[in-house]
């Protein structure tokens, strides 16, 4: 019987298939509009008759050819002809585009000024005529008068007020959402939710989410509660009642809720954040509960709130002392609905962000959103789970290898996986490839990091060589420090990003670095500036931004990580507010001085050493300066070959990987593990300033 029950429900439930009732209700208003216009121009005869003079008027009388005339209202006349002289006025007709098929009148008109002087003259025109015997007095014609209302005229008179009165139908339907087959106001506080269950339900399952295994397991227990309870409620324990997918843009946290919508079985609620927020105050508040409401009927459930940072911002923050914010109205809304659900109501929000810092400490306590599941950017076994799930709709050659991708693209989310799948695509069928080959993606994660190709940006040899200097300085300074992250390409070819250069690194994977190691990263993104002193004697603004990279990472040294011996074993870094856009500063102006001279003294102690180790290498820095201007684009083993290996016994990231996908050592699970150690993200663009690029 509850079967049968649950069935009846989902039919008569108003929000289960919108679609078919508002076009077939727009359908409707088409046609209505459409028998509108029909009848104005068909009601609007005059609009057909050719407006003459009265004197050509008195020439078509004199000559015989009228048949009828009727004045209209005592200002128009309309003029029907015989149908014997449709013939002679033909040409005329055909020019202003009249009917002549069936010749029905009128097919003139002229404007009188009253009646009577119309009425004398006609007469005596007739008189004229009958007095020359032209017509006989039996053949006199006479003249209709009629009082007609002009539906012309009363669309000009009416036509604005209907107008206005339609705009404002149509200005409160776009508001309300449609609200129903009739948009009717009073719907306007109903959910937006679209509702997907077993008679339309999403086809993405977690077989097509990669990368997220962590993250999958969590929401995987999720579906779990909702299908199994008493697995859970039988040992005492309370199903969670909210999850917040927490991560940076373009990891897959829509995603991964699709895909549980299509794992889940059960009726899934999605909407946007947004989608609360409206012009009328009150609104927002009314559709939470109506969520809640509709959602409560048709549990178990899973309600999904993407971008919930849009209504769940922390209260009180920027709002104008004595104004009313919907914003806050709308979220002590939610944060009511979600205290008051019962343990065993069987709805479970799941909520994402990627500004999980601005949200209501309220909403992020346990009661409501119990679980705060991160999505990181993967790894290189994420990044390479992620490559085959989009690289099988692609045609490849056989030399595409989804593990070599995953190491050449350190750092990148899945989106931005997806988008060089999609542009090595694109770049092999702008070459009328019948393959996409392996030269197809390294030009598509060329143009995703540094920008497109400028074919046409003319260098003057004197800057090329520059760009190949300052790019050689970084090279060479990487090669030769320590804990430095050697670099896997360096190009100088102009890109769109990139204005000029940019060379890619793959650091080793470590969350913890000592300051030996952070002098040697800002040395290596010195390496650019000193390598142009030394060479050329002068500097230039390529290195705009190497020097905002180290001076943030000089500050982060000093105040930040408490590596000072000045400063002391001191922080003042705040986790809990956006110290960025902060203009209190927690120190005083005479530890503010210290702070800033502690920091010019580390970037002229790392500015000296580079400088010296650059003079020490001079000619390895002129190889491979001459190396980029012959070749533009240079590789980690050519700067192997051209200057030997790194004196150092640890290997670097891009050789670990090299040996194992090589075949050198037999245990595949054993080298992907050591690669997952040590191979992590970063990239690096070397940028020109823009008085540069305006100077081209």
């Amino acid at each position: 019987m509850s079967k049968n029950n649950n069935q009846k429900k989902k039919k008569l439930t108003p929000n289960n298939n919108k679609t078919p009732q508002r076009s077939g209700y727009q359908f409707w208003l088409i046609t209505v509009l459409i028998i509108l216009i029909a009848g104005i121009a068909y009601f609007s005869k005059s609009s057909s008759a050719i407006e003459i003079t009265n004197l050509k008027f008195d020439k078509i009388l004199r000559q015989g050819d009228v048949a009828k005339v009727v004045v209209v209202n005592k200002e128009i006349v309309e003029v029907t002809l015989k149908a014997d002289s449709l013939k002679k006025y033909d040409k005329l007709l055909k020019e202003q585009r009249s009917p002549l098929g069936s010749g029905r009148g009128p097919h003139f008109k002229f404007h009188i000024l009253s009646g009577e002087s119309f009425e004398k003259r006609f007469r005596e025109v007739q008189d004229e005529m009958i007095a020359s015997q032209q017509i006989a007095e039996s053949e006199r014609i006479g003249y209709e008068s009629k009082q007609d209302s002009d539906f012309t005229g009363f669309i000009l008179n009416w036509g604005f007020l209907f107008l206005m009165l339609f705009g404002l139908w149509f200005l409160m339907r776009r508001m309300t959402g449609g609200g129903g087959p009739g948009g009717q106001i009073f719907n306007i506080g109903k959910s937006r939710a679209a509702l997907f269950d077993a008679e339309n339900r999403v086809k993405i399952t977690f077989s097509d989410v990669a990368g997220l295994e962590e993250a999958k397991e969590e929401v995987k227990e999720i579906v779990d509660f909702l299908k199994h309870p008493t697995k859970y409620t039988s040992l005492g324990g309370k199903i969670p009642k909210g999850a917040l997918l927490v991560g940076p843009p373009g990891t897959g946290k829509t995603l991964l809720a699709k895909a549980v919508a299509g794992e889940a079985g059960v009726p899934f609620f999605s909407l946007s954040g947004s989608d609360f927020v409206e012009m009328f105050v009150g609104v927002g508040a009314a559709r939470v509960r109506d969520l809640f409401k509709q959602a409560k009927e048709k549990a178990p459930c899973i309600v999904f709130i993407d971008e919930i940072d849009a209504i769940g911002r922390s209260r009180g923050r920027g709002q104008m002392p004595g104004s009313n914010d919907e914003r806050e109205n709308t979220l002590n809304s939610l944060l009511v609905e979600m205290d008051g659900f019962s343990t065993d109501s069987g709805v479970i929000i799941l909520a994402a962000t990627n500004r999980p810092d601005v949200l209501d400490s309220a909403l992020m306590r346990p009661g409501r959103f119990d679980r705060q599941v991160s999505i990181d950017k993967p790894d290189i076994i994420g990044r390479e789970a992620i490559f085959k799930v989009h690289l099988n709709p692609l045609k490849l050659s056989d030399d595409v290898d989804s593990k070599k991708l995953a190491a050449q693209t350190p750092g990148f989310a899945g989106a931005e996986i997806a988008n060089v799948c999609n542009e090595s695509a694109l770049i092999a069928a702008r070459k009328d490839k019948k393959a996409v080959t392996m030269q197809d993606f390294q030009d598509a994660i060329d143009r995703v990091i540094g920008g497109l190709e400028k074919k046409n940006k003319l260098i003057s040899p004197s800057e090329k060589k520059i760009v190949a200097y300052h790019e050689a300085g970084h090279a060479v300074a990487g090669w030769f420090l320590e804990h430095a992250d050697p670099l896997v390409k360096v190009s100088i070819v102009p890109r769109g990003i990139a204005a000029l250069g940019y060379a890619q690194y793959l650091p080793r994977e470590q969350f913890l670095h000592t300051k030996e190691q952070l002098m040697d990263e800002m040395c290596m993104t010195l390496g650019g500036r000193a390598a142009e002193d030394l060479v050329f004697g002068r500097v230039s603004t390529g290195a705009l931004s190497d020097l905002e990279r180290i001076t943030k990472m000089a500050y982060g040294i000093v105040t930040v990580y408490g590596m000072n011996d000045k400063i002391g074993n001191v922080s003042f870094y705040d986790s809990k507010s956006n110290s960025e856009y902060s203009f209190t500063k927690p120190y005083s102006d005479d530890t503010a001085k210290t702070i800033d001279e502690e920091v010019r003294n580390l970037i002229a102690e790392c500015y000296d050493r580079t400088k010296a180790l650059l003079t020490n290498k001079k000619d390895k820095l002129e190889i491979i300066a001459q190396e980029l201007l012959s070749k533009e684009i240079i590789f980690q083993n050519d700067l192997e070959r051209l200057i030997g290996k790194r004196p150092f016994e640890n290997e670097t990231s891009y050789e670990t990987y090299t040996k194992h996908t090589n075949g050198q050592h037999d245990d595949k699970k054993e080298g992907e593990s050591k690669i997952v150690n040590e191979v992590v993200q970063e990239k690096k663009v070397d940028e020109d300033d823009q008085q540069s690029d305006n100077k081209e």
